[in-house]
């Protein structure tokens, strides 16, 4: 038997509007989308620190995204990570994004040698999701060559088969890759929440702009919130659900019992 009933929740601190905007949220229908929390991005010697960035702002939301990872696994919500990279044989990179990404203080960008195998490609120790992070096996990982999740990829393929048509947008950087699938979602038809501290750019004031951006227009790409206005809105969805579904079954055991006495 299902542990919930099939009623909706919504984050009503998300701005610019409660999200999502017809309170529908529920594992049939929300999905907890975790982008690019890869070694290349958050590990030393990655992809990241090799064009020259600190660490810092892109492992900050770590513990974030491992409280909606926990809350999400525990009320089965879907749960779908992606990865950036390319094919060992480079055949998914174009010649200006391999010069685009040597442009760089240590000259080394996609393919180039590094501690934690070759930069962005599939396969190598750095193209791995961080351990704190770490898949369950039934979890997709989707394997994207792009800043989009949906570009060249079965991302939405995953979504629709499901039903989902809420995300819940988290990892890096915020500016990029969340931006792109977000802003991606929006045009698809998806109601999308950026989590703002569960997400992180390279340089702050990237970051910030990525979220101011989400809200003009009265929600152009989507809301944003916080973490804990997300964990709390599912612990009240969640507590709600299953007060319901106890209150059904009494309900049906006294008549169950009632019927028995008047056969």
């Amino acid at each position: 038997m299902d542990m919930y009933r099939h009623s909706g929740g919504q984050v009503p601190a998300a701005t610019p509007y409660a999200w999502p905007h017809d309170a529908s949220m529920s594992p049939e229908t929300t999905a907890l989308i975790i982008i690019d929390m890869q070694n290349d991005f958050c590990s030393p010697n990655g992809y990241l620190s090799h064009q020259g960035y600190s660490l810092t702002p892109t492992r900050a939301p770590i513990p974030a995204i491992h409280t909606l990872l926990t809350l999400f696994r525990e009320h089965s919500f879907p749960i779908i990570f992606t990865r950036e990279g390319h094919r060992p044989d480079l055949s998914t990179l174009s010649s200006r994004e391999l010069q685009r990404s040597r442009n760089n203080p240590s000259g080394l960008g996609i393919g180039d040698q590094g501690p934690l195998g070759r930069l962005l490609i599939r396969g190598e120790p750095g193209h791995d999701i961080i351990p704190e992070l770490a898949p369950l096996p039934n979890e997709p990982v989707v394997d994207k060559p792009g800043r989009s999740a949906f570009a060249y990829t079965d991302f939405e393929l995953l979504l629709r088969v499901k039903g989902i048509k809420n995300l819940v947008v988290t990892g890096v950087t915020t500016d990029v890759c969340v931006s792109c699938t977000m802003r991606e979602g929006n045009d698809r038809g998806f109601d999308c929440l950026l989590v703002g501290d569960a997400c992180g750019a390279s340089l702050q004031r990237l970051h910030d702009a990525a979220v101011e951006m989400v809200g003009t227009e009265g929600g152009i790409f989507g809301a944003s919130a916080g973490v804990q206005d997300v964990v709390c809105t599912v612990k009240a969805w969640a507590a709600s659900n299953v007060k319901g579904l106890g209150k059904e079954e009494e309900d049906g055991e006294s008549t169950g019992s009632s019927g028995d006495r008047s056969d």
